[in-house]
């Protein structure tokens, strides 16, 4: 794909307004908010050491080890989605306060019975089971309050931030949980989880989140979460941020999923060597926040990801090919901060393109396919390996990752030029009867008058308006030619219910749609004339006439058996 001038325009104006790294901090909110997430990041990590400490010497240790981290991420793949529809409806704050207070309460249950000697595998996996469930219900509401938190120039910045958060407590709280578990016991380390959530706990506490009021019905979970896929079906570049993702994070698990046996296997390193190993990953996560703010002010949005693809290809590379732990570990290294670059670049991308009614939603849709991609490429990754060797699988993983980054040209990543601010310009429709808001379906007729040789630049036009509609809540529509008059147009689409197009009207729109109408505005004359039609119900004879055929021929039936008896 050819970029056009506009869009080179755009990442230039982008690359020149870059800012800092650690611009956000400067909010006073935003940085209570870091510190207290990067303390709870660290509990987080030190209790999952703390868990699988406890059952090293049950038997079946290893089986229930691995079950350990399967019991804190398969919630989060499960309900990540559905939370991300609650974190749209609810007020997010008081979401995050209710979770995270839920999730100290299970962790101060957790300590209470592992200090008193009852803590049997069952009741630990069930635990850290609930305990994900939290982190499950809490993830997209994290990270559709960033833009609250910052401006949105700030936003790449904050999610750079983000990321190094988590990369920073990966690496610095197993190895401090390693330490207190070998001096106090893994009940320390249980307890001072469950303290690390007294910071955020009183960080949202005391957070007053302004509530903007509606006049209009609370959304249902079920239409908001179809309005949600249907969003993200409709818009192109959230489809193309999510194919960037699943791109680099398939091959890139390969690396994720085969340390350990690159490090016993191919450098015959201990346990010891796998932790430096894969320290080095952690700490190019670091580097990477570190200086991504210098290389947005040198390279585009497509430009970052074409480089992550490259660096991380080259940690690959190194642990296939290279026979010396040092230079294993800078391969390792560059892969690190190739891993920080992508999911910022893309998650603050996710941040830029979603707009405010819909940004949980997304965003619960962009962590299912990074955990997704992990897990399904972590199980895919181990059946090649072991099937064809751990070095072909490697360089089969850096080959993908060459080709993730090269593909850039063909599907870039742009987000600078989309206007996702909330924007009312539709006129309240005309109702001699008030319909109830479950009424529906809504057929919304548009009529356009259009100049013969304005024809081909008008439909041109209408191809983002039918995006538009279809993001903001038509299930369908379709554009019509009059053909009893030489110049009529007619847009017509259908939204599920009443309730559900005022939602269209007074919350879901944005610039960026009101701008494709003004583009179509361009090309007609007259008055545009705005129809709203709901569906009536009409009482049908056939099903009484089928019941009384039915009733019939069993009456018939009947006659004939009791002649025979």
């Amino acid at each position: 794909m050819v970029s056009t001038a506009a869009d080179r325009v755009s990442d230039r104006v982008a690359r020149e307004h870059a800012v800092s790294t650690w611009a956000p901090l400067s909010s006073p909110l935003y940085r209570a908010l870091w510190i207290a997430q990067m303390v709870s990041n660290l509990g987080t990590w030190m209790q999952t050491v703390g868990a699988q400490w406890l059952l090293v010497d049950k038997p079946h240790a290893a089986v229930l080890v691995s079950l350990v981290q399967a019991a804190t991420t398969l919630p989060v793949m499960l309900l990540v989605v559905p939370s991300g529809v609650l974190a749209d409806l609810l007020d997010r704050r008081r979401l995050l306060l209710a979770a995270q207070t839920a999730m100290a309460v299970l962790a101060v249950v957790l300590t209470v019975v592992t200090a008193v000697g009852h803590t049997t595998p069952l009741v630990l996996l069930s635990l850290l089971f609930l305990l994900g469930c939290g982190q499950a219900l809490v993830s997209p509401s994290w990270q559709a309050i960033q833009p609250e938190l910052v401006p949105r120039r700030q936003i790449p910045a904050a999610a750079s931030l983000s990321s190094m958060n988590i990369n920073s407590a990966r690496a610095i709280g197993p190895a401090l949980a390693g330490v207190l578990v070998s001096l106090a016991g893994p009940t320390v380390v249980f307890g001072l989880n469950a303290l690390s959530f007294i910071g955020i706990v009183a960080v949202l506490f005391r957070w007053r989140r302004p509530i903007v009021a509606r006049d209009l019905p609370a959304e249902r979970p079920l239409p908001a979460l179809r309005a949600g896929l249907r969003f993200i079906r409709s818009s192109p570049s959230i489809r193309r941020v999510l194919l960037r993702s699943i791109l680099f994070i398939f091959p890139a698990s390969a690396v994720w999923s085969l340390l350990a046996v690159v490090a016993h296997d191919r450098l015959a390193l201990g346990s010891g060597g796998y932790g430096v190993l894969l320290s080095a990953l952690g700490a190019g996560a670091v580097l990477g926040a570190t200086q991504i703010g210098r290389l947005r002010r040198v390279l585009s949005t497509t430009g970052l990801l074409a480089l992550a693809g490259v660096l991380f290809g080259i940690g690959a590379l190194a642990a296939a090919l290279v026979p010396y732990p040092p230079l294993v570990w800078l391969g390792l290294l560059f892969a690190g901060l190739a891993w920080m670059v992508s999911m910022s670049t893309m998650n603050s991308s996710m941040q830029l393109l979603l707009p405010g009614w819909v940004r949980a939603r997304g965003l619960s849709m962009f962590q299912l396919v990074l955990m997704g991609g992990q897990a399904i490429g972590a199980l895919v990754w181990g059946a090649v390996a072991g099937t064809v060797g751990l070095v072909p699988t490697l360089l089969v993983s850096a080959g993908l990752l060459g080709l993730c980054a090269l593909s850039t040209r063909w599907w870039p990543v742009r987000v600078t030029s989309l206007d996702t601010r909330h924007a009312e310009f539709w006129p309240e429709p005309a109702m001699v009867v008030e319909p109830e808001p479950r009424d529906g379906p809504v057929l919304v007729l548009r009529t356009y008058q259009v100049p013969a040789e304005q024809a081909a630049d008008f439909t041109a036009a209408m191809a983002r308006v039918s995006r538009s509609r279809q993001r903001t809540g038509a299930s369908r529509w379709q554009l019509y030619r009059d053909i009893g008059a030489t110049d009529r147009y007619i847009e017509a689409f259908v939204v599920r219910s009443w309730e559900e197009h005022m939602h269209q009207q007074h919350v879901r729109l944005t610039a960026l749609d009101e701008s494709a109408e003004k583009r179509v505005e361009q090309y007609t004359v007259g008055e545009t004339r705005t129809m709203h039609l709901i569906a009536e119900p009409v009482d049908d004879i056939r099903p009484a006439r089928r019941g009384l055929s039915i009733s019939r021929a069993r009456h018939d039936r009947a006659e004939v058996l009791n002649q025979r008896h």
